[in-house]
């Protein structure tokens, strides 16, 4: 097949007209959709390749014969092109562009730095004084000693568990140590020295603290010959009590790395990437290695790789997941990747990069097990979405329903919640691709009605989500659900009809899960709004299997709502929110941080401050309005 028969000659002359310069290139199909976008080295080169041969019924086979625009970015540099190539995939979403969730933000441990502060009017230091090992998640700074990423928030509980059984070093609250005056349940079962109370020197937490940054920066050998110098030094002053206490952090500390089989190698930070392919899904295994500790892994299922091959999702996941998140000096892969992008990446990060995909001793183990998980988190995805395409099947047979896509069915779930009449709230779920859509959940404060009238409240979800939607279901511009359910029988049933009916909609969709007898799991039965007799499934049925998974999601998203909504009524939460300045964001950090408005209503002005976000004005502007 020649090319003139296949691409329009002027897409052909804009290739050939390309310049030799590193750059981003973006295709569009002919209907302006964006359908890939690319970096290159050499533009003109790397561009010309795709219509110089070709390639068959592979997925870029497909994309370029849906080409029918070009657009290219020249930059200084493949480290520039490949930021803006990142940047233009998250934005864009092109349709063969394999695409990863966006995770900007990891956990991190974080033991804050001493700073001078006063000691109250019994001698207990300042808080400040005395620093606190946390979690944290956010962008890090050099006031403070950061230590990860971590893979997960269980790895980080791990590590500040590490710190407190070795180092006693304190995980409380400044409000908390301000006002202790005597030692708290963490020092009675030995993971905490208690310097709120002066059970310990400020000199001797602050070494434990310089301990505890140096095991977690890997240095393991060094913590323990300093422990053991000094150990044998309080024993020379006949400080037998002191020596006794060193002791026993050796004793724990030995334990704890004992415990540890991938400990003590020589690697202090290092990421392993193993990627497996198989039945159209592709799954990214991340294991990291910080301090010589491996912390565990985290597994990646990306979009778009349908027939994809292994080295092009790990290359993909390379450009997209390090050009935000810190970059080791050291990666372990499954395959070997493009050297162009390992020179990119390095040149973006400022980290000299050294990739190995042949690894040996430890670093081999480390593969194999990142190649282990990665198969078997695999293997769990497609048998979980089998379970789920069979279950979406059952119920479309089960209801008889005329669905010719089974991928686009979408089923839509409404429940009402409150108590005793108080914060009502009513939720809709939404179903569609064979898994529940967090995305497009919706909660719907009920107002207006009489305390405890359920009827009442589905009526207004319903005409409230509804009325627009059959509008525009009528102009062509929406869809509207295969299939409506409703928690709950005849009655809310009969009121859900009244709504489709004033609004000329479709009943046959609306369908009720009403309890069964004794209100038992697996006896519920489908109620009918188009005057079917009612359907009772087997408790085994795939069918209702489905049906509830999606009616106890929708409960589920009520409660919480429900209770989230009352919770603020009674402790006055929406004072918080009446302060100018004080976003959902800063609202959220200033209430885990302070463990609830209380909390922040008690912390002074100077505490409001440490919280990320909070300037002085707006501490100031927070702690007048709380009082």
């Amino acid at each position: 097949m020649t090319e003139p028969e296949v691409f329009d000659p002027e897409l052909l002359s804009q290739v050939a007209a390309l310049p030799p310069l590193p750059g981003v290139y973006r295709y569009y199909d002919a209907e302006g959709q964006v359908l890939y976008v690319g970096k290159a080295n050499h533009l003109k080169k790397r561009v010309s390749s795709y219509f110089q041969k070709s390639h068959g019924g592979t997925r870029i086979g497909h994309m370029v014969g849906k080409i029918a625009r070009l657009e290219t970015t020249v930059v200084r540099s493949e480290a520039e092109a490949l930021l803006l190539e990142n940047n233009l995939i998250k934005t864009l979403k092109p349709r063969y562009n394999i695409l990863f969730r966006d995770d900007k933000s990891y956990p991190y441990l974080k033991i804050t730095r001493a700073q001078p502060g006063a000691p109250d009017a019994l001698g207990h230091p300042h808080p400040k004084a005395a620093p606190r090992v946390v979690y944290y998640r956010g962008a890090v700074d050099k006031h403070h000693d950061y230590f990860g990423p971590y893979p997960s928030v269980w790895a980080v509980r791990e590590a500040i568990q590490l710190i407190q059984k070795v180092f006693r070093l304190r995980t409380c609250e400044d409000t908390v140590f301000r006002n202790r005056h005597r030692p708290c349940l963490l020092h009675q079962i030995k993971r905490c020295s208690a310097p709120c109370v002066g059970m310990v020197s400020l000199e001797d937490y602050q070494r434990d603290v310089q301990s505890a940054c140096e095991l977690l920066q890997g240095h393991t050998q060094d913590v323990m010959q300093s422990l053991e110098k000094r150990m044998l030094a309080h024993a020379e002053r006949l400080e037998f009590e002191q020596a006794a206490e060193v002791r026993n952090q050796i004793s724990a500390l030995s334990k704890v790395l004992h415990q540890q089989a991938v400990d003590t190698v020589d690697d202090r930070d290092v990421d392993i990437l193993a990627v497996v392919v198989q039945g159209g899904k592709a799954c990214v295994n991340l294991a990291m290695v910080r301090g010589g500790r491996h912390l565990g892994d985290s597994p990646y299922f990306p979009t778009h790789a349908e027939g994809a091959e292994p080295v092009e999702v790990l290359e993909a996941f390379l450009g997209q997941h390090y050009v935000e998140v810190p970059l080791p000096p050291t990666l372990i892969t499954n395959h070997a990747v493009d050297k162009e992008l390992v020179a990119a990446l390095s040149a973006q990060t400022g980290v000299k990069l050294h990739v190995i995909h042949q690894p040996r001793e430890q670093r081999k183990v480390w593969l194999e097990m990142a190649q282990q998980n990665a198969a078997l988190k695999l293997a769990r995805l497609l048998a979980e979405e089998g379970s789920q395409q069979s279950r979406t099947r059952a119920l479309v047979d089960a209801l008889d329903m005329a669905v010719e896509d089974l991928d686009s069915l979408r089923i839509e779930c409404f429940d009402i919640s409150h108590t005793a009449g108080e914060a009502t709230q009513a939720s809709c779920v939404v179903f569609h691709h064979h898994k529940m859509q967090a995305s497009e959940y919706r909660r719907y404060n009920i107002e207006g009605i009489t305390g405890g009238d359920d009827y009442a409240a589905m009526r207004q979800v319903l005409t409230r989500r509804y009325s627009k939607l059959a509008e525009a279901v009528r102009l062509g511009e929406a869809k509207f659900p295969d299939l409506v359910l409703i928690d709950g029988g005849k009655g809310q049933i009969s009121m859900a009809r009244e709504v489709f009916v004033a609004l000329d909609l479709d009943v046959s969709r609306l369908v009720g899960v009403e309890k069964g007898e004794g209100r038992k799991v697996g006896l519920e039965e489908l109620v009918f709004a188009d005057e079917r007799p009612k359907l009772s499934l087997q408790a085994d049925s795939a069918a209702l299997m489905l049906v509830a998974q999606i009616r106890d999601e929708a409960h589920r998203f009520a409660i919480t709502g429900m209770r989230a909504k009352r919770a603020k009524v009674r402790t006055g939460g929406s004072s918080l929110e009446d302060i100018p300045g004080v976003g959902p964001k800063k609202r959220a950090k200033l209430l885990q941080r302070f463990g609830g408005v209380r909390g922040v209503a008690d912390a002074s002005v100077q505490d409001l401050c440490t919280v990320e976000g909070i300037s002085p004005e707006l501490a100031q502007a927070i702690y007048a309005a709380l009082r």
